[in-house]
């Protein structure tokens, strides 16, 4: 039985276009997309390799622990 985990992802808009993403939680999983979606399958994609290669080297599999909030500032 498979267990399931759940990650914060960070979406940028890319400069050239298309989206950049990241997880904060997993250091150095990234990857990115010419769409929203294109960006989302991807880094799916990217969570699950990070943590095959991880098993394999029987590192342990870091829990999402980042807090995401909006602040609001006056300019």
């Amino acid at each position: 039985m498979s267990k399931v985990l759940s990650y914060k992802v960070v979406f940028e808009p890319a400069e050239e276009g298309g989206y950049t993403a990241y997880v904060p939680s997993l250091p150095g999983c990234i990857s990115e997309g010419d769409t929203y979606r294109e960006a989302q399958k991807n880094i799916k994609e990217a969570i699950e390799g990070w943590i095959q290669v991880s098993r394999k080297f029987g590192d342990e599999i870091p829990r999402s622990d980042v807090i995401i909030d909006t602040i609001a500032v006056a300019v």
